[in-house]
């Protein structure tokens, strides 16, 4: 009985150990990658300001063919929300993302909801700047917080490693489908 009351006290203090190191651990993140693609800054954003295009080249977008997508709205304008949900591949799970502004030419930012497999809001990015006439420099950019004591998860997670990669690999799609 001794051991028993031991190993249950040894097991409260880690929980109570990790519950106060979750007060000191950041709870955002930020992620955000880099390209050149050899077009015009305008026509590169043209492209980029309709949400449905993502689906073409991003790493998400093509992790299950077969999802349900719908969408609402007028697409390359602020409120236009794009729904997913995959029955085929639960990290595909289900959600929506809406365009909440745009800078003509400039930036499109974006609210991801995720519903499943677990719920949870992201916030994510596209700027495209001039390098010369006929090159534009794009960053995807995404960002989002966790609550205490979820933010725990952040001392084990490297958010660069598991969206980052994402990020750039689709940069990369778009890249190669812009260029064509």
């Amino acid at each position: 009985m001794k051991i028993l009351i031991g190993i249950i006290i040894v097991l409260g203090g880690i929980i109570v150990l990790f519950l106060i190191i979750g007060l000191f651990v950041k709870k955002d993140y930020s992620v955000g990658k880099d390209i050149i693609v050899n077009k015009p800054k305008t026509a590169v954003f043209e492209y980029l300001k309709f949400l449905k295009n993502q689906n073409k080249f991003s790493v998400w977008g093509s992790m299950d063919p077969n999802m349900k997508t719908d969408f609402r709205g007028t697409d390359g304008t602020v409120g236009f929300v794009s729904a997913w949900e995959s029955d085929n591949n639960k990290n595909v799970g289900k959600g929506e993302q809406e365009i909440l502004k745009i800078v003509d030419g400039e930036r499109i930012d974006y609210e991801i909801r995720f519903l499943k497999p677990f719920k949870s809001t992201s916030w994510a990015y596209i700027t495209t700047i001039a390098v010369n006439d006929n090159q534009t420099k794009v960053h995807w950019g995404f960002t989002g917080k966790m609550k205490y004591p979820t933010n725990l998860t952040l001392l084990f997670m490297n958010m660069e490693k598991i969206v980052g990669g994402d990020l750039e690999k689709g940069l990369q799609n778009l890249k190669v489908l812009l260029e064509k």
